[in-house]
């Protein structure tokens, strides 16, 4: 598989905000969001053990799958080999691509507003929705029944904008209040 980083740290949006968790970031992805931050031309090969390895140095229990979009590389065979060393497998996904059958956690988060008809969510359950909201386009569930419902400020890198896009989320959630507000405390905190 390719990994773009593997790292321990504390889950910084939606549901588990807060919780210690091993981060397996996966290269690749379908889509090209203009807001992306990761490098996916940087990583290593590591078979499924040696992630598992790199995965069971830390203290924890739950262990997020990301990327760029991990569904690309994900196995069930993986999570299977983490389940048995009782970590919780999550994953995050832009919901395009079928999730393993065994993955503990799915949360969806849709950029077919960002990309157009090739965003567009297949995936119809998850355990939460995140939609990142830039201030101009639509928050929608795009008809994923799920148990959370997250809308989450876009970082636009400009504080009077993001301020605004932050005030428009509040307003919304007031409306709209099957939706919660979720942060990126990772930035807020300044940690990894």
């Amino acid at each position: 598989m390719r990994v773009n980083e593997i790292f321990y740290s504390l889950q910084g949006e939606g549901y588990n905000t807060g919780t210690a968790a091993v981060f397996v970031r996966l290269a690749g992805c379908n889509l090209k969001c203009p807001f992306c931050d990761t490098d996916f031309k940087s990583y290593v090969e590591m078979t499924e053990d040696d992630i598992v390895d790199e995965v069971a140095k830390y203290p924890t229990f739950l262990v997020v799958i990301t990327g760029g979009e991990p569904t690309l590389q994900l196995t069930e065979l993986l999570v299977a080999k983490l389940h048995r060393k009782h970590f919780k497998v999550a994953i995050e996904t832009n919901g395009t691509r079928p999730v393993p059958q065994n993955v503990d956690w799915v949360t969806v988060s849709p950029k077919q507003e960002y990309v157009g008809a090739s965003g567009t969510p297949t995936l119809k359950v998850a355990d939460e929705v995140k939609v990142v909201f830039d201030g101009v386009k639509e928050i929608s569930d795009y008809g994923i029944a799920a148990l959370y419902y997250y809308v989450q400020p876009c970082d636009t890198g400009d504080a009077e904008r993001n301020a605004e896009i932050i005030n428009q989320c509040v307003e919304f959630i007031k409306k709209n209040p099957k939706w919660k507000l979720s942060l990126q405390t990772q930035k807020i905190l300044n940690v990894r």
